[in-house]
């Protein structure tokens, strides 16, 4: 669904003492998500839940970014990201989001919960989005989908190794 919805390039807000909230299971259906995230989002409670969470996934967010975080929380770690969300109606939101898996007494993966607040708006503006835009340049480059994920990610993790910091120490030195 989020594939056919334009962008409009309208921002949407939320507060500062609000908390986007949802739950997904474990191949990232949403099982769970507050007020703060229907309203932002646009959606309708029976809309939403048992869709995918890329319902969410605004088409300038790289996929590098992605998979770098679906890789860290499938590796029972949380992850801290900047992350660019599309509504219902094609606006979008930023969000710094904090993604946890949510494990049972087994120490069992049983699905994913995502806290998101208002982002740092200086950083989104001055070195998020430039991140962000050049790693959706060097995906788009590629020849195929797979190859720009690819690229994307060596380019990511690249960029770390030359910091010699995690993603999360990266964002939070920001």
């Amino acid at each position: 669904m989020a594939s056919q919805i334009q962008p409009t390039g309208v921002e949407r807000f939320f507060g500062e003492d609000e908390i986007i909230v949802s739950k997904t299971d474990l191949k990232g259906r949403i099982t769970y998500c507050n007020d703060v995230c229907r309203n932002i989002a646009g959606y309708k409670n029976h809309e939403i839940v048992g869709q995918p969470h890329s319902i969410l996934r605004h088409p300038d967010m790289p996929r590098s970014v992605f998979k770098l975080l679906w890789d860290t929380i499938s590796a029972k770690r949380e992850i801290f990201a900047y992350v660019i969300n599309i509504a219902k109606n094609g606006d979008h939101y930023w969000v710094f989001a904090h993604v946890t898996p949510s494990i049972n007494a087994a120490g069992e993966i049983t699905g994913y919960h995502s806290n998101r607040r208002v982002p740092n708006r200086s950083i989104v503006d001055n070195a998020i989005i430039p991140l962000y835009r050049s790693l959706l340049d060097i995906e788009q480059k590629a020849p195929n989908r797979k190859l720009g994920l690819e690229n994307g990610f060596n380019a990511l993790t690249n960029l770390l190794k030359e910091k010699n910091v995690t993603y999360d120490e990266f964002v939070f030195s920001l």
